[in-house]
């Protein structure tokens, strides 16, 4: 999701007394025991995104499944970025030995400028260390600047496994197949080693802990025909998958949350995964409109729904929930988890897995893990460099 820029945000004119007037009107309260936490790229508003220590920290806020983006390598080795343009989330800019492969390429129909997973070995990426994507909203996060290696998609779902073992509870795995056309244009095909990923590691099975997601349907397609884990149809606000695009099909996400698309939807995914925009809607002033009828179309359609991205500062929640003057100051964001959760959302993705997981238990779902916040204060005890 883009980040709106600072400056429209300034000042911030909502009160409290006014927001709880404006937020949609809730249904009665029920046990939401069972709504999903998924920690989106880890514990990303605390530590820098899809790093061991975003993992580690989201599973101990009681996060239910862990995110990670696929992109490949030059030698067709998954790892995990949230894109194969990684200017933005590496320190591989500073890295002289690599300033000569600085490209443009065409990446979904856009030009992209920067440095791209596809031009480097796993063994060159792993000299590379994560840094904070969004140090002007985040700046606290780039104190872990330099901390933390790329990560494989084989070793995150060995990180899964040794977490689950610590807390006593299955930790899922909840990868994203990135750019999946693009990559199969030029030769790195996505969806074969993750199948492979999958298989090896012994978890194809409907049960699975791992739950694949794309927002292109050829991927997800793909996926079905060989695995058997749970799918999950991402979704946009606004255009068509890059696929439908390439392929000449018209059909756009909005066509795919109409009743007849999320019956199509139905025959190959179980999840749907819109924006929380598609469920409550964000009018031109940034105030919440009334509800759409999503959640309960999908689950006639008998899917279930996990929304994204929640995030707790202010330029990301609705006009009523900000708080204080400033952009990146915290606003009231269990106020928009709560309206999400009495709509009869199954899944939230989220930035502040403790966050969820607290509004979730005022629903009723027990915390899964210790969430006690002076834990945090100075990162997990296996938490370091790498």
């Amino acid at each position: 999701m883009a980040a709106t820029p600072l400056a429209v945000l300034v000042p911030l004119a909502a009160a409290p007394a006014a927001a709880a007037s404006a937020e949609p009107a809730p249904t009665a309260a029920a046990d939401r025991s069972k709504v999903v936490v998924v920690g989106h790229r880890g514990a990303a508003g605390h530590r820098p995104e899809h790093t061991r220590g975003g993992y580690e920290l989201a599973v101990a806020m009681g996060a239910d499944w862990i995110e990670p983006d696929l992109v490949p390598t030059k030698d067709h080795v998954l790892v995990v970025r949230h894109e194969n343009e990684i200017s933005g989330t590496t320190d591989v800019s500073l890295r002289p030995e690599f300033a000569a492969r600085r490209t443009t390429k065409v990446v979904d129909g856009r030009d992209v400028t920067g440095w791209f997973t596809e031009d480097f070995t796993l063994a060159e990426l792993k000299t590379l260390r994560a840094v904070e994507r969004l140090p002007a909203i985040r700046q606290r996060n780039t104190v872990y600047n330099g901390s933390y290696q790329v990560l494989t998609f084989q070793e995150v779902l060995d990180l899964a496994k040794r977490l689950s073992r610590r807390y006593g509870r299955q930790v899922g795995v909840f990868p994203e197949t990135k750019h999946p056309t693009y990559f199969r244009s030029i030769g790195l095909p996505l969806e074969e080693p993750l199948i492979e990923t999958v298989k090896r590691n012994g978890l194809d099975r409907p049960d699975s802990p791992v739950v694949v997601q794309s927002f292109e349907p050829s991927s997800l397609k793909r996926v079905a025909k060989e695995l058997r884990v749970p799918l999950w149809q991402a979704l946009g606000t606004s255009g068509r998958p890059y696929d439908l695009t390439a392929a000449g099909d018209p059909t756009t996400y909005a066509d795919m949350m109409r009743p007849e698309g999320l019956a199509k939807i139905a025959t190959y995914a179980q999840w749907i995964g819109p924006d929380k925009s598609s469920a409550i809607p964000v009018g031109p002033d940034g105030g919440w409109g009334a509800p759409t009828t999503l959640v309960s179309d999908a689950h006639k359609a008998g899917l279930k729904i996990g929304v994204y991205t929640f995030r707790s500062e202010n330029q990301y929640l609705p006009l009523q929930l900000r708080r204080g003057q400033a952009p990146t100051d915290h606003g009231d964001a269990l106020a928009e988890y709560r309206a999400h959760l009495d709509l009869g959302v199954d899944a939230f993705v989220t930035d502040y897995p403790d966050a969820a997981v607290l509004a979730r238990a005022e629903r009723g779902g027990a915390p899964r893990g210790p969430v006690q916040p002076r834990q945090f204060d100075n990162g997990l005890p296996e938490e370091g460099r790498e």
